[in-house]
């Protein structure tokens, strides 16, 4: 039987995917997307993105990604998924995959924020692969794991206009919070400046 192989992606590209101005992720790192949109953010940032992605969720948990529901955000003949059976597995296969080189993009799918010593783990198996990955955790609520580059939280914000959403920047090591809305037009995402929140 023939072993899965997929290419090796170059050592050298760009330091952070930024599918809008203002608004990059540091590859080599770790970052984490929560909110009730965490799942289209990630599925957002796929799209900006090339090469294959490993989207791990534990098997326990019942949401799944529709194949239909994918197409408008990334290719989803892109994607592999693992489920293992125990939480605790998640982050070992997400470590074990940004050391690989194999894949550019990580996502675990977490029913809680991990602790310190998980995501410093995850940081320095990204830092030390050749292609220097980029991972991404998805939590529910508003996160909170501790030790991350950068946290946003993706929300619908949907109106009269069609489908939009609201996507903040709530922490990152180096830029200020910062809040961006999110329109579909003409099929694709296309970010502005946020209104400031209501009440």
């Amino acid at each position: 039987m023939n072993a899965l192989t997929l290419p090796r992606h170059p050592r050298h590209g760009p330091k952070a995917v930024a599918p809008v101005p203002d608004m990059a992720l540091a590859r080599g790192r770790v970052h984490e997307l929560c909110g009730p949109a965490r799942r289209s953010a990630a599925l957002w940032l796929a799209g900006a993105m090339t090469g294959p992605v490993l989207w791990i969720t534990p098997a326990r948990n019942g949401d799944r990604l529709s194949p239909c529901g994918m197409a408008g955000w990334a290719d989803p003949g892109r994607f592999l998924f693992a489920d293992p059976r125990r939480d605790e597995d998640v982050l070992w296969c997400m470590e074990e995959a940004l050391r690989s080189t194999v894949v550019p993009l990580v996502v675990a799918d977490l029913p809680r924020p991990p602790g310190l010593t998980p995501v410093r783990r995850l940081h320095l198996a990204a830092e030390t692969a050749g292609m220097a990955p980029l991972g991404l955790i998805l939590t529910p609520g508003d996160g909170g794991a501790p030790g991350v580059e950068s946290r946003w939280h993706m929300a619908p914000a949907h109106g009269a206009d069609g489908p939009a959403w609201r996507l903040e920047r709530r922490r990152a090591r180096t830029l200020p919070p910062k809040a961006w809305q999110m329109r579909c037009q003409d099929g694709r995402l296309s970010a502005g400046p946020a209104a400031p929140p209501q009440g």
